[in-house]
C-alpha cells in the first residue's frame, strides 16, 4: 500500500465516516424530537399544523369529520360509480358544499383558533370573546360540532335514499317472480294444454 492510498484510507476512516455518523445521528434525532403533525386525508390542508398545537377534542373532531367526509365525497362526487371522481362524474351542489367545507371553512377556522391561541393560549381556552358566552376554543369546537351533524345527516340521507332503492328492488323481483297470480296463470295454461292434448289422444283413437 503506498503511502498516497494509506492517506485516503485514514481520510475515509477518520474524516468522512464519522462526519456522516454525526450527520445521520443529527436527522435520527430531529426525526424523533419533531412535533407529530396531523394527517387527514381528506383535508391534507391541515397537514402543517402540530398535534400537539391544538386541544385533544378538537384534534377528535376533526378526525371524525375526515372521516365522515371522505366518506361523502366518494358518495356525492362518484355519480357514476367508477371508482374515482373526475370530470365524468356530475358535480352536485352536495359535493361542493362538502369540498368547500373541507377545503376552505375548517381549515380557516382552525387557523383562526390557532392564532387566538398563539396571542394566549390560557385566553383562547377560558376567556369568553366579547358579546358572547363562548371562548375561541369553545366557538372553534361548535363550529366542528354544526359540520359534524351535517356530515351525519348527509350520510344518513344517504342510506336511506339506498336503502328505497334496493326496498324498490326488491317489491319488483317478488312481484316478477314470486306473484300468485302469475302461478295461477301458469298453471291454468298447463291443465288447459293436457286437457287439449287429452282430448286430441282420444280423438286419434
Amino acid at each position: 500500500m503506498t503511502q498516497a492510498t494509506a492517506m485516503l484510507v485514514m481520510f475515509i476512516l477518520y474524516g468522512i465516516l464519522p462526519a456522516a455518523g454525526l450527520y445521520l445521528g443529527y436527522l435520527g434525532v430531529k426525526k424523533i424530537t419533531a412535533p407529530k403533525m396531523l394527517e387527514y386525508k381528506a383535508m391534507p390542508q391541515l397537514g402543517y399544523i402540530p398535534e400537539k398545537s391544538l386541544p385533544n377534542e378538537v384534534t377528535t373532531a376533526l378526525a371524525q369529520i375526515d372521516q365522515k367526509g371522505e366518506k361523502l365525497r366518494v358518495i356525492y362526487g362518484d355519480t357514476n360509480n367508477d371508482g374515482k371522481i373526475d370530470d365524468s362524474d356530475t358535480v352536485s351542489e352536495t359535493y361542493i358544499m362538502i369540498q368547500n367545507l373541507m377545503d376552505k371553512h375548517i381549515p380557516q377556522a382552525v387557523a383562526d383558533y390557532r392564532r387566538l391561541h398563539d396571542l394566549d393560549g390560557a385566553r383562547a381556552d377560558n376567556t369568553k370573546i366579547k358579546h358572547s358566552d363562548v371562548t375561541g376554543k369553545e366557538a372553534l369546537l361548535e363550529v366542528l360540532r354544526t359540520i359534524n351533524t351535517q356530515f351525519d345527516d348527509l350520510l344518513d340521507a344517504s342510506y336511506h335514499q339506498d336503502g328505497q332503492k334496493l326496498l324498490a328492488t326488491h317489491r319488483y323481483l317478488q312481484q316478477r317472480f314470486d306473484n300468485p297470480v302469475s302461478k295461477v296463470q301458469i298453471l291454468e295454461s298447463t291443465r288447459l294444454n293436457d286437457q287439449a292434448k287429452s282430448a286430441a289422444d282420444k280423438g286419434n283413437t
